[in-house]
């Protein structure tokens, strides 16, 4: 789950920027259910968004085509870069980031 403060607003940055589709669970819980899939052959590890309950943080990295791409479309967006792109060499490369909410992500580009 990514934790955010406004919900709305963190929804809004995820969706804009990957495409995502987001939508809000019924009831009376401030929870955003994710749907990361591309298509069907890419399944995506899907998830949500959820109201911040602690400080603890994971970093989770999200697969792009193209980093250099989407690091202007983050900031575009509300969010910002942290680490621009870094090759690992034999892998891909990565960069880290933040969102709208003050979470960290990375972004992974597979050695092409």
């Amino acid at each position: 789950m990514v934790p955010a403060d406004d919900t709305e607003r963190a929804q809004q940055f995820y969706k804009n920027l990957f495409d995502w589709e987001i939508n809000k669970l019924p009831g009376p819980m401030d929870y955003w259910e994710v749907n990361t899939k591309a298509d069907e052959n890419a399944p995506g590890i899907n998830g949500g968004i959820g109201k911040r309950t602690s400080e603890k943080q994971i970093v989770n990295y999200i697969g792009v085509d193209d980093i250099e791409a989407v690091l202007p479309q983050i900031e575009a967006n509300g969010g910002k870069i942290v680490e621009g792109k870094m090759p690992v060499p034999g892998f891909g490369a990565m960069a880290v980031c933040m969102d709208t909410e003050n979470n960290l992500f990375g972004l992974w580009e597979d050695e092409k």
